[in-house]
């Protein structure tokens, strides 16, 4: 049993209840209160048993005095040892609050590394954490930190920069001076970067202020749905907002009945994602008498509005539908009985569920009368298509891109029937992948074309350099206003220059070759990926020297040797230049770019992709001044190479 209680007594000795900061504090600088305690009662029984000792002996003053002495000598030595421990304490308590506002220092430094990306950890936060004060909880009052003001705590109560609370008014004027400072704090972002990118995208690449036209126009797209009606408006104007609302998404079944009048004879919507079935029939409803009608992304086209367009627009004879996937191959035969040869152009896109090689003969077949002919990324036409085509002898514009492989003797054929009237003649993505490089495609456009102005040829791995040499030497046909020649270029990735001995696509030959046969009306000019050409046909090309009065817009993107002379060189040799791009030419360094000329693609433009020229150049004025002199006498006489 004794041993029990001693066991229980020795493991109830560990326990210890709750400190207070004093305690901790005491026990921090080895001053037990228990001792000074004792002491103190010491003190006092010892002088109460010497004045009682005293008094009962009766001693005289001799020994009074004796004692008195004793006692004064035994009191002064207590009052040095406490005055000691006053000092000591007082010195321990300066060395706390030293300690502390030391730690308030490093933490405050801490903190100010660590916004600046230090990763220093603060080793005084939990030491300061031992002498904050609680804070008050909600409901208890307490005095503003910031005006002095007493109120009443809440849980939303602020906390002051001194470590106080704050009232309400001074806690909401303390948060607006916050999201001051963090919004002068943040970058300033260019928020008009992605209007610009979209533009360029778009083709829009004027530089300066805005016309007021173009103002009131983005007026009208911002509050399309407040519109009532847009009066009598030219077409021209009327087709830009209609672009400008399409491109907002703002084209919907409400804002089209802006757009249709009883009178028009021509009907487009650049953009009908969101109108529903309905919507079309109302098109045909309202305009009875439309011609020509143009609808880009139709996804809810479907039969009933063919049979109503049938029944409705007896005029029509201009028909664009792009993304028409919901009209059948029977719907779109009995299309082309109703137009019968009344049908002068007909444009489909970016069908996968019907439209197929039957349809095409069915096009062909009632509708010999057309002379505008699109058919691109249709999944179901196939080689059959291209004999049906080439029955059609009043074809002037034809645009072609197929998903199946097209043999040479097929194309051959079509060029043959109907290229002697082809003003333009787009043929996209041809590829024999069953035959070596051959160029008699070429052979056959320079033989029966007389008469192109916009010419596309491009995705071809077959045709060689020689191959183009010979379509633009001495080819009867006039200068081309539009070519495109992009990515004509050997695939073989393993050999990225191509076969030296005969280049494959467009290379150096062939480019001198075009230009010096289109040069001098050339507008439009696309080498994009053109890989093959050299520097030095550039360079000579373009010196500075030979000029291209007409030629506004060039695309060189993913031609390695561009670089800055050849870009130099295109704004000297091409007074009407307005646009060029270099997407991929990554020796295109700083370039000083002229006013009115964008340069898009520069990938050392200090992380721009276009820039702006607000500069006169020298040779810019001397261009100007000699061209107003020759203008003065009657004739403008550019110089070719």
């Amino acid at each position: 049993m004794g041993g029990d209680r001693s066991g229980r007594r020795a493991r109830g000795a560990g326990i210890r209840g709750p400190h207070s900061a004093l305690t901790d504090f005491l026990a921090a600088n080895n001053i037990s209160a228990q001792e000074i305690r004792d002491s103190y009662q010491q003190r006092v029984r010892q002088a109460e048993d010497e004045v009682a000792q005293a008094a009962d002996n009766g001693e005289g003053p001799s020994n009074a005095g004796e004692g008195g002495e004793e006692i004064e000598e035994e009191q002064a030595e207590s009052s040095a040892m406490a005055a000691e421990r006053t000092r000591k304490r007082k010195r321990n308590q300066d060395e706390a609050i030293a300690k502390i506002k030391k730690g308030k220092a490093a933490k405050k430094t801490a903190q100010k590394k660590k916004k600046k990306g230090s990763d220093d950890d603060s080793d005084f936060e939990d030491m300061m954490d031992m002498y904050k004060k609680a804070k008050p909880l909600p409901g208890q009052l307490e005095n503003c930190e910031s005006c002095n003001k007493r109120f009443t705590v809440t849980p939303y109560s602020k906390a002051g920069p001194e470590g106080g609370l704050l009232c309400t008014p001074c806690g909401k004027e303390m948060l607006k001076d916050a999201k001051a400072e963090a919004k002068a704090s943040k970058p300033i972002v260019r928020k008009g970067r992605r209007k610009l990118e979209s533009n360029r995208l778009d083709g829009m690449t004027a530089h300066g202020p805005k016309t007021l036209q173009q103002l009131c126009i983005e007026k009208l797209a911002n509050h399309s749905e407040d519109i009532d009606e847009l009066g009598e408006m030219p077409e021209g104007i009327m087709n830009r907002i209609s672009e400008i609302f399409s491109k907002k998404r703002a084209m919907n079944s409400k804002t089209m009945k802006l757009f249709l009048q009883p009178d028009m004879d021509r009907v487009a919507i650049h953009e009908a994602a969101y109108l529903e079935t309905d919507d079309y029939d109302q098109i045909f409803a309202v305009c009875p008498n439309v011609k020509e009608i143009s609808l880009r992304n139709c996804c809810q086209f479907k039969d009933s509005n063919i049979d109503y367009m049938n029944e409705k627009a007896r005029a029509l004879s201009h028909i664009q539908l792009l993304g028409a996937n919901l009209v059948s191959n029977d719907k779109w035969t009995e299309l082309f009985i109703a137009r019968g040869q009344d049908l002068k152009s007909f444009k489909v896109e970016w069908l996968d569920a019907a439209f197929d090689d039957q349809v095409v003969e069915a096009l062909t077949t009632f509708c010999p009368n057309l002379e505008r002919l699109k058919l691109e990324r249709c999944k179901r036409i196939g080689p059959d298509s291209i004999d049906a085509i080439a029955r059609l002898k009043h074809l002037q514009h034809l645009t072609l891109r197929f998903y199946d492989p097209i043999t040479r003797e097929k194309l051959i054929h079509l060029i043959s029937s109907v290229g002697a009237n082809l003003r333009t003649l787009c043929l996209e993505h041809f590829l024999d992948t069953t035959s070596d490089a051959t160029d008699a495609v070429l052979e056959t456009i320079h033989t029966t074309c007389r008469h192109l102005s916009k010419f596309r040829f491009t995705e071809n791995n077959e045709c060689t350099d020689a191959g183009f040499v010979n379509l633009f030497s001495n080819w009867p046909n006039p200068p081309l206003r539009y070519v495109d020649v992009n990515s004509t270029r050997d695939l073989d990735n393993t050999n990225p220059d191509g076969p030296e001995e005969m280049p494959i696509g467009l290379a150096s030959d062939g480019f001198r070759a075009l230009i010096a046969h289109s040069g001098a009306k050339l507008e439009f000019l696309d080498l994009s990926s053109c890989r093959h050409i050299e520097h030095e046909a550039l360079a000579h090309v373009f010196d500075g020297v030979r000029q291209y009065p007409f030629l506004r817009e060039i695309n060189l993107s993913f031609c390695p040797v561009v670089d800055t002379e050849v870009v130099a060189g295109i704004f000297r040799s091409c007074p009407q230049i307005k646009k060029v791009v270099t997407f991929g030419c990554f020796l295109v360094a700083d370039v000083v770019v002229p006013r009115g000329i964008v340069l898009i693609g520069a990938p050392r433009a200090q992380e721009q992709l276009e820039q702006y020229g607000d500069v006169v150049l020298d040779f810019q004025r001397e261009a100007l001044v000699e061209r107003e002199e020759m203008k003065a006498m009657g004739r403008i006489v550019p110089v070719m190479g």
